[in-house]
């Protein structure tokens, strides 16, 4: 369990685990592409980036510690912060408010961009950014102080009440758990009530720390916004449930942004409100549906672990259609339907009625079980929990939606995030590396892809940055947006690197992405931007 844990990391802004690191010097560079970035395409500026926003990341600090932040901070649509807070987890130290005194911000017209803030401390943090529009973008840290990625939503300041809150919400949580003789992996997904009165009625939860316990019910509790300018100003709050405690950040009434701030695990993830029409049997479960899940394998190789997905719910229990593809630690693996597959089912939880809650599994012929657990949001949107054996991981579960997807119908301009760990080095442990960007994808059948990234590697021998790289590269899709798409791009830095990605089509607006490259366990999410 020790070595797993030292070898995992969050892939993408869901699921970040802590491994062994030393520091080492620190070099920017930027600037020097063989690949010239295009001209910044789109019509973002300082003015895009204006309000209060949410914001959460998790990584790793210098130490080999497991870091993670959840907090806000006001843009003034000028390029200054004028105000923020944060709560932050920093290796074995106890979680931390931090009052961000000021700071900066530049957007340039294709929406990506730099942000920096200053503590009351005196301490600094710097991120490069990109907007996917104006109420939400991705964030990766780039001060060389720790490794770290995420995300960002608009807040909305008139849902800063207890009463706001008022519903079921879907959990995905994941981090370390401090249970046993080492920290390990972790995950938790699930639902919890809250009565807009400021109690936690209960709930049901599903926890994997390499073990999975199955549906559990969660023990009550309470929530409560901070009396102080911390809850009137920043939204945030304190929540107690199942014994444990957190602090949340409100986005809005329907949007919880976490952390959890006790003795057991250092977790952190989104409460979503739940549809009141949630599906409840399995009848009214059908379509495809494309899944992302990120974390540790802690069996075999015992690393980092990437995986995504297709399939078709049939509404009478059955599974087919099944298209995957994984990165366990550098090996690559895909299946495709056929008589390969077999026992592939789906089944709602009729004990849990309500919870949105349901598992499935589909057994591959030479790759084994893969099973599942799953809370749904909506009848197109839910989480998901790998409960296969020897795996800890967990992400985002989406219909797929918008029919055949052509290039022409899928063109446009793409914010992208990848985090994972880059395994091509003789060091004796990899090394993290976190990617935000835009790419442009237009509707040619080959070389369709020109766009710009900002990246860190940090390891053994060097941390680094990169800044401004340009991209190029062709996308090839089939059909039905999944099977034996292709995502090749190289970047024009020192060295320049080319990346193979599996490409799964979610709509034409969203695209989740897993390296199949043996040098990287690396994934992520690419979204059109809008403004």
């Amino acid at each position: 369990m020790g070595q797993t844990y030292r070898m995992s990391t969050k892939l993408h802004w869901l699921a970040r685990l802590a491994f062994l690191l030393l520091a080492g010097s620190m070099v920017a560079c930027g600037g020097t592409s063989s690949i010239p970035p295009p001209p910044p395409a789109g019509g973002f500026s300082n003015a895009s980036l204006s309000g209060q926003y949410a914001f959460s990341m998790s990584g790793l600090d210098l130490n080999g510690g497991y870091i993670a932040r959840v907090g806000s901070f006001v843009a003034d649509g000028n390029g200054s912060i004028t105000a923020g807070l944060e709560d932050v987890l920093d290796g074995n130290s106890p979680a931390q408010q931090v009052i961000f005194s000021g700071g900066s911000y530049t957007i340039q017209t294709n929406g990506t961009g730099s942000l920096a803030v200053q503590s009351s401390t005196g301490a600094g943090l710097q991120f490069s950014i990109i907007l996917i529009s104006t109420g939400q973008g991705a964030l990766i840290q780039t001060d060389l102080n720790g490794a770290s990625s995420g995300s960002f939503s608009l807040q909305t300041p008139a849902s800063f009440s207890a009463s706001s809150l008022s519903g079921n919400f879907i959990l995905d949580f994941s981090g370390t758990t401090f249970s046993g003789p080492s920290p390990a992996p972790f995950s938790i997904v699930g639902q919890v009530a809250l009565d807009g009165n400021g109690t936690v009625t209960g709930g049901t939860l599903d926890e994997n720390n390499g073990i999975a316990s199955g549906a559990v019910k969660a023990q009550a509790g309470t929530y409560q916004l901070d009396s102080t300018a911390s809850g009137t100003t920043f939204g945030r709050g304190t929540v107690t449930f199942d014994g444990r405690s957190f602090a949340f950040y409100i986005v809005n009434s329907s949007r919880i942004k976490i952390i959890e701030e006790d003795t057991f695990a250092a977790t952190m993830g989104d409460a979503l409100l739940q549809d009141a029409s949630v599906p409840t049997q399995n009848s009214t479960v059908n379509g495809s549906f494309v899944y992302l899940v990120t974390g540790a394998s802690i069996l075999g190789n015992q690393g980092v672990d990437a995986r995504v997905a297709r399939f078709t719910a049939d509404g009478k229990g059955g599974i087919n259609a099944i298209s995957y593809d994984e990165n366990d630690n550098g090996s690559a693996n895909h299946i495709s339907q056929g008589s390969n597959i077999s026992k592939s089912t789906y089944a709602i939880d009729t004990t849990n009625t309500g919870s949105g809650r349901g598992t499935f599994t589909f057994t591959d012929s030479h790759g084994g079980t893969y099973t599942y657990v799953f809370y749904l949001i909506s009848a197109t949107q839910g989480v998901l929990q790998d409960t296969s054996p020897g795996i800890v991981a967990d992400g985002p579960l989406l219909a797929q939606t918008g029919g055949s997807f052509a290039n022409p119908g899928i063109a446009g301009n793409y914010a992208f995030i990848w985090s994972g760990i880059y395994l091509g080095r003789q060091d004796a442990i990899p090394f993290e590396e976190d990617y935000v960007g835009q790419y442009i994808l237009s509707s040619a059948t080959s070389a369709n892809i020109t766009g710009t990234t900002d990246y860190t590697q940090l390891g053994l021998s060097g941390n680094n940055l990169f800044t401004n790289i340009g991209i190029a590269g062709g996308l090839t899709i089939n059909t039905n947006g999944t099977t034996n798409n292709a995502f090749k791009i190289a970047n024009g830095g020192s060295p320049s690197t080319t990346y193979n990605f599996a490409y799964y089509v979610v709509s034409p607006t969203t695209a989740f992405m897993v390296c199949t490259d043996s040098t990287r366990t690396t994934a992520g999410v690419a979204t059109q931007q809008s403004q």
